[in-house]
């Protein structure tokens, strides 16, 4: 059985839903950052970055997204999410996810957790990130949008676990101050995305645990 540590509104999300389309036997373990869970020694034994997600399997804990989705596909082969027998395709998928968590993640993460990069009582430095912020996420949707996604799927006519990935991290587009307009592939990608069972499913099951704590 494999366990995923998660936090609802994260990239975590993108775990979720290919645990659902891999057909995998899962449990869901959510931490609130709220009450600063992910810092709780509990927790911190399982991941010691104190961040989500983490996937807990019968071989260790994995970390990252990119690796718990290149796992997942490779722990489920017949769903060939990752093309990982087409050596070039499978390179595609991980430079694309790669841009994604080294990139597009981290332009977003520039608007509440500036700390990272300077001292939180630097607050000048701290709100220039955050005025950077709704350029440089348009940005990487620019070149998501011009030169990545082929459509219409990112890697054409097959989902793969860039889908999920691409599709966590759109849904905070308005909020990091895109107009996602001017983005109509990627606008398209993201509404159709959430009508998939695999997101539908993963969003209420998501709801209803912290519903239910």
């Amino acid at each position: 059985m494999l366990t995923l540590y998660y936090t609802p509104v994260t990239c975590a999300l993108a775990s979720h839903i290919t645990l659902i389309e891999a057909g995998a036997e899962y449990e869901l373990e959510r931490i609130s950052f709220k009450r600063e869970e992910q810092k709780n020694p509990e927790y911190l034994k399982i991941n010691p970055k104190a961040r989500v997600p983490a996937l807990v399997t019968e071989e260790g804990v994995l970390t990252e997204t990119p690796a718990i989705l290149v796992y997942i596909a490779q722990k489920f082969p017949a769903k060939n999410l990752a093309l990982m027998n087409e050596p070039f395709h499978f390179a595609e998928v991980q430079a694309f996810n790669s841009f994604l968590c080294s990139s597009l993640h981290i332009a977003h993460a520039h608007r509440m957790r500036g700390y990272r990069w300077v001292d939180a009582s630097d607050t000048h430095s701290i709100e220039a990130m955050k005025k950077k912020v709704p350029e440089a996420v348009s940005a990487c949707y620019e070149l998501i949008e011009k030169s990545f996604f082929k459509g219409p799927f990112v890697m054409g006519e097959r989902y793969t676990v860039c889908d999920p990935y691409l599709f966590t991290l759109a849904q905070w587009a308005e909020g990091d101050g895109v107009d996602i307009s001017r983005f109509p592939r990627v606008r398209e990608f993201r509404e159709r995305m959430g009508n998939r069972p695999s997101v539908q499913r993963a969003l209420d099951e998501e709801t209803r645990k912290a519903a239910a704590e």
